[in-house]
């Protein structure tokens, strides 16, 4: 019994992780960035700063939790796409509500709450291609098939100096879409109350792999090379998260050395 129960959390874990890892550590180290570049706006420029991204930063971030609410058949009550309150530091909202015993409707909290991160990356992605000269060019590297840590770099490498590239500095577009980009990324992270939606339906999600293994190891069969065979489909997310990642530390050091000689 105590091996079959070790073996059950063995599994379970690895099928968490190689589902949604990307999830929790692109989201934590976004959550971060976005922390850091807006507590330099808030040093330096004040809460004006803040308003600098925030118009169109904002709408996107709300956008993505009324996207996934739709989708899992969440209701929505009310929502401001756009209502910046100094007082309280808010700047949008999306009130939801669900039927607490539906498990898809619990699950979707989950995505409902990682939907800024989701929803936000792939429209920088679009606006990548949509608005960059060698917008295709750029991405190329990321979306490859990366299989180790001196590719990742390499690949990281190659993205930035096709970015900066001659041709992108001197096309006005691109830095229409720099601005744009910079104002997404410093919005983009879920908020402390989305990471609190998320582990609610997190843990709906653990439970249903936990019923699942429970049941399929009783009768000897392990089902984790079949889960983690999903993790293919996740790679196109793990470039465009990756992307995001790039922008929102472009954003963070540029902005901390334009607005340092402001520093309050």
């Amino acid at each position: 019994m105590a091996n079959f129960i070790t073996q059950l959390f063995q599994v379970v874990l690895i099928q968490l992780f190689g589902l949604f890892g990307i999830f929790f550590a692109f989201g934590f180290v976004l959550a971060k960035l976005q922390e850091y570049t807006q507590k330099t706006y808030y040093k330096t420029v004040g809460w004006k700063g803040i308003l600098i991204t925030a118009w169109f930063g904002t709408p996107i971030h709300e956008l993505g939790h009324i996207f996934f609410a739709k989708l899992f058949r969440h209701k929505i009550n009310g929502f401001s796409f756009f209502q910046p309150n100094k007082t309280n530091g808010n700047l949008g909202h999306v009130d939801h509500s669900y039927h607490k015993k539906s498990l898809y409707q619990n699950i979707g909290n989950f995505f409902i709450g990682a939907a800024p991160m989701i929803w936000g990356s792939i429209v920088l992605v679009t606006m990548l291609y949509f608005l960059v000269p060698n917008g295709k060019e750029i991405f190329a590297p990321l979306a490859n098939n990366i299989t180790s840590p001196t590719a990742f770099i390499f690949s990281l490498k190659n993205t930035l100096l096709n970015l900066f590239s001659l041709e992108n500095l001197q096309s006005w577009n691109f830095w229409v879409f720099l601005y744009l980009s910079f104002c997404l990324s410093a919005h983009i992270a879920p908020s402390k109350q989305d990471r609190a939606g998320m582990w609610k339906g997190f843990i709906w999600i653990v439970g249903l792999i936990l019923l699942a293994n429970t049941i399929t190891l009783s009768l000897k069969f392990d089902i984790t090379q079949y889960i983690l065979n999903l993790t293919k489909y996740l790679g196109i997310f793990t470039a465009i998260f990756t992307y995001t990642l790039i922008i929102s530390l472009v954003h963070f050091i540029l902005s901390s050395l334009v607005l340092l000689p402001f520093r309050k």
